[in-house]
């Protein structure tokens, strides 16, 4: 059974889902916007608060916290901005961390993105409910 995590986040004209749950695992995609679907103005720190603000928010939604985390995938646009990201992820995590990725790439789906997460989270099955 999969079923969308219903959020409040800023519902997207483009056919999508901010998160799925599948077999009692969410899968979720954030970028820096904020409830008006603006990126985020304030550079780097600023936009990886935003997303990770996102992710938290998803999660919660679920009825899960941050430690239900498995994956966490990063895109920035500038290899500069992975320390930055670091210290900030670092603010949200707590050990045991999720697996964990980081690449940097040419570009975002909007220019103003500097960052992005893609994430996977275990949901317990009492949660799993549409």
């Amino acid at each position: 059974m999969k079923y969308a995590v219903k959020t409040e986040l800023f519902a997207a004209k483009a056919p999508l889902e901010w998160a799925v749950v599948a077999n009692q695992q969410l899968y979720t995609a954030q970028i820096p916007i904020d409830q008006q679907g603006q990126v985020v103005a304030g550079g780097i720190e600023a936009q990886a608060r935003q997303t990770l603000d996102n992710l938290q928010h998803t999660l919660a939604a679920a009825g899960v916290g941050m430690e239900a985390l498995t994956q966490v995938l990063i895109y920035v646009t500038d290899r500069a901005y992975l320390p930055v990201f670091n210290q900030v992820y670092a603010e949200y995590l707590q050990p045991p961390y999720p697996n964990r990725a980081a690449m940097v790439v040419a570009g975002l789906a909007r220019e103003e993105m500097l960052c992005e997460v893609v994430a996977y989270a275990w949901v317990p099955e009492e949660r799993n409910q549409a």
